[in-house]
């Protein structure tokens, strides 16, 4: 015998879903249910003995619950509404000692924004040089955080950036360790990407740089920035639609004005510890 179950939650988070439905035996019901759908109500073929069905929130702030199966009246179906609740999870730190922007397996990326302001004049920026530890951690045998035995890394350090000022950016530009005793390796840079732009650091007295950076806005009346939708702790993200990727043979230009605004971002790992110090930018002053 089999019987259908409407599941229609009353009360749930904005950021909650996908789901994953189950029944009272851990069989699967449904996945990659959105929070939409058990909003309005969404309806399931089920067998006559399930009285229990397990919703799984599989997102960032994941969490379950079980609920009964239960009769109601049509009315009471109607009249149901959803009341979105505007809750945090809490996150238990320095669980994991060798691990840093992940929580609970989500990987939350690291960013450091630097602003920097010239003088009278417009100054064109001829790279950067920045100076950060990265250190690599172990864990001894009682599972702590192994401080003494810390090992300093020349070939990790952050795996994007993005230069800007007030009308130019250089769109999001992917950093990679320069290919040691690898010319031709080397030579491939930088890799144009279709949202991206693939480009080479070095470190070299402690200072790591990099450049090959030029405005690669295709619109100055259009926004260099939008805003995320992945979290509100993220306050924007690059406007892909007005950066143009291409080589720019003979239109390469200069990041120049008075002001500038370098963003490092770390998001493709959590093994590794940055101290960020300070920055430079040397410039030169524009005459044009």
């Amino acid at each position: 015998m089999s019987k259908t179950i409407t599941i229609k939650l009353i009360k749930t988070g904005p950021k909650s879903g996908p789901f994953t439905l189950k029944d009272v035996w851990g069989n699967v019901i449904a996945s990659g249910v959105t929070v939409d759908q058990v909003s309005s109500g969404i309806s399931y073929v089920v067998n006559d003995d399930i009285n229990l069905i397990t919703i799984s929130s599989e997102g960032n702030c994941a969490y379950q619950k079980t609920f009964p199966v239960t009769t109601i009246t049509e009315s009471e179906y109607q009249n149901t509404t959803v009341n979105t609740v505007y809750t945090g999870c809490v996150w238990r730190h320095i669980f994991d000692h060798d691990i840093y922007n992940s929580f609970y397996g989500n990987l939350a990326p690291y960013i450091i924004e630097y602003p920097f302001a010239y003088q009278y004049q417009d100054e064109i920026l001829q790279f950067v040089k920045d100076y950060s530890k990265v250190y690599k951690y172990t864990v001894d045998p009682y599972g702590i955080s192994n401080d003494v035995s810390k090992v300093e890394l020349d070939n990790a350090w952050f795996n994007k950036a993005v230069l800007y000022n007030g009308q130019q950016s250089s769109g999001v530009l992917v950093l990679v360790p320069k290919p040691i005793n690898n010319l031709k390796s080397y030579l491939q840079y930088p890799i144009f990407n279709i949202d991206s732009k693939t480009i080479t650091y070095t470190k070299a007295d402690n200072f790591y740089n990099y450049n090959t950076f030029w405005s690669i806005v295709k619109e100055k009346s259009q926004p260099l920035f939008i805003r995320t939708c992945q979290s509100l702790s993220l306050d924007k993200e690059v406007n892909q639609i007005n950066m143009d990727y291409g080589t720019r043979s003979f239109n390469k230009s200069p990041l120049r004005a008075k002001e500038l605004r370098i963003r490092h971002t770390l998001d493709n790992r959590s093994d590794i510890h940055i101290v960020s110090q300070f920055i430079i930018t040397p410039s030169q002053i524009s005459y044009l």
